[in-house]
C-alpha cells in the first residue's frame, strides 16, 4: 500500500458541495491500493503511520505522533498515488489493486488506523472529491509497505 501524509493544521472533503469528512489538527492521509496488497500490508501502514513522529515536541523537534498529539486523520482514498508516468506523457494505473479489492483494503487501512486510538473520518471512496487543507510545517511523507 502506499500513502501521502501531510500534517495540517485542518483538513476537509467534500463530495458534490457536501462535507463528508474533516479533521485536524493531525494528518490528512491519501492511500492507494496496490496489485498484490494483502490485509497484512493495510495494518502494517497503519501501525507505521499512528508511531511516526512527525509532530513538534516542546523543543520544535518532529519528536511526537499523532497519538501523542491526540490528533486526528481525514482518511481518502486517491488510486492516482499508483501512477506510473514512465513512458510517454499519460500516466497508467494498471498498478492500482482493482476498485473492488482497493475499497475493501481502503476500509480495513481505516479500521486499523482507528483501532490504534486515532480518530478517523475519510472521503468516499470512488467519489469525485473536494479536499481542502491547511499543510502544517509544510511536513509531507511517502510510505509504501
Amino acid at each position: 500500500m502506499r500513502a501521502l501524509l501531510q500534517r495540517v493544521t485542518k483538513a476537509s472533503v467534500s463530495v458534490e458541495g457536501r462535507l463528508i469528512g474533516q479533521s485536524g489538527p493531525g494528518l490528512m492521509i491519501l492511500v492507494c491500493a496496490m496489485q498484490g496488497d494483502a490485509v497484512s500490508q493495510a495494518a502494517e501502514l497503519a501501525k507505521k503511520i499512528a508511531k511516526l513522529r512527525i509532530f513538534k515536541d516542546d523543543a520544535g523537534k518532529m519528536n511526537r505522533s499523532i497519538l501523542d498529539t491526540e490528533g486526528t486523520a481525514l482518511v481518502v482514498s486517491q488510486f492516482t498515488l499508483a501512477a506510473d508516468t514512465t513512458r510517454g506523457n499519460r500516466p497508467g494505473f494498471s498498478q492500482a489493486a482493482p476498485a473492488a479489492e482497493g475499497e475493501r483494503l481502503y476500509e480495513e487501512f481505516v479500521r486499523q488506523l482507528a483501532d490504534q486510538g486515532i480518530p478517523v473520518e475519510t472521503g468516499a471512496f470512488g467519489a469525485d472529491m473536494s479536499v481542502e487543507l491547511v499543510n502544517d510545517g509544510p511536513v509531507t511523507i511517502w510510505i509504501e509497505t
